[in-house]
């Protein structure tokens, strides 16, 4: 299935049923006086958050978005059923965005999560409801109201615990098919992914997941390349892993590129916890490697994990780290949730 992460639909929901102008009749009732129903409200527009969906490609089919409009009153004092809801179900993970697309009208974080984000319109008052005791023949019955409607952008985050982040070519794609039964491409040239990965890495019986994005270049902040578009997929992620190609002439340089396209695109997202790996520790010998990682050591203050997806050599240390940092992330999230809800 293809994966799309961005969509724009248009949404209204029902208008109201409009109210019944009617008058009771039957024998030998001379004055029967007003009976016209009120009309039934419209269906309001639900969005709820799939478990099984994980990508917005069936809405490149489809774009707008009607909820049924209320039923009209009628008669003998019958008010007009309700329309149902239109209920539009999305990935865990979307956000819910005003036409401006950064207003943030929703946030679907959860499977079964539920919002309503537009009402249907009210139906409309029948003539009963004007009847009073000096107007007992009342000739008036209302419409019923329009149900909202917009434009909307539906924006997917991926939900994962590990979000992996690097130049194009930097070894994600090998490394989270090492860790993980995911298969994205895997080519010896830059941007063979095009789209966001993920993998579920089981470990010391836990387990995590790693989202793996399309290699940022310098300048993806201003569009160069696919741009930061697929940076909001690790924004949701408790920790970043930072892969840089080992065998890169200065990949002190490298790294520096990229964390300045990550800051450029959020300083919250700058701000995550990070683990720094050097890969294809297998295409030199562990001695001019090991020498490869103190230099990015003196240039940048950070001790690099060395690892090699293809040999499995650093793999096992790295996941370990990784997995102490989720776990960690993990508690302060459960400890906050505790505080706010007591």
């Amino acid at each position: 299935m293809k994966f799309l992460d961005q969509a724009k639909i248009y949404l209204k929901a029902g208008d109201g049923g409009d109210g019944c102008l009617s008058f009771h009749r039957a024998k030998f009732v001379e004055f029967g006086g007003p009976d016209g129903g009120d009309g039934g409200r419209g269906g309001d527009v639900v969005f709820e958050a799939d478990k099984d969906l994980n990508t917005l490609i069936d809405f490149r089919y489809q774009q707008h978005f009607r909820a049924p409009r209320g039923t009209h009153g009628q008669g003998k004092n019958m008010t007009g059923a309700s329309g149902k809801p239109l209920v539009i179900a999305v990935p865990a993970g979307t956000q819910i965005l005003a036409d401006d697309r950064e207003t943030v009208l929703a946030d679907l974080t959860e499977p079964g999560q539920r919002v309503t984000l537009l009402e249907g319109g009210r139906g409309g008052f029948g003539n009963t409801h004007f009847k009073s005791s000096t107007n007992q023949a009342p000739r008036r019955a209302d419409p019923g109201e329009p149900g909202e409607e917009r434009w909307v952008w539906l924006r997917l985050k991926l939900i994962a615990d590990v979000g992996l982040v690097g130049l194009p070519n930097a070894g994600k794609s090998t490394f989270i098919s090492a860790i993980s039964r995911a298969h994205p491409k895997v080519a010896d040239y830059p941007f063979t992914t095009l789209h966001p990965h993920l993998g579920m890495v089981e470990r010391h019986m836990d387990r995590f997941v790693v989202a793996d994005i399309p290699g940022l270049i310098e300048g993806a902040h201003d569009g160069a390349g696919l741009g930061h578009r697929f940076l909001g997929h690790v924004e949701r992620c408790s920790l970043l892993v930072h892969l840089v190609d080992g065998t890169e002439d200065d990949p002190a340089a490298a790294y520096r590129k990229i964390r300045d396209e990550v800051a450029a695109y959020s300083a919250d997202l700058a701000a995550k916890p990070e683990l720094v790996a050097l890969t294809k520790r297998d295409a030199f010998p562990d001695e001019l490697f090991a020498e490869q990682a103190e230099a990015f050591a003196a240039a940048t203050g950070i001790t690099p994990y060395r690892v090699s997806s293809v040999s499995g050599a650093g793999v096992e240390e790295l996941l370990d780290a990784i997995l102490v940092r989720v776990q960690a992330a993990r508690a302060a999230a459960e400890a906050e949730t505790e505080e706010w809800h007591p």
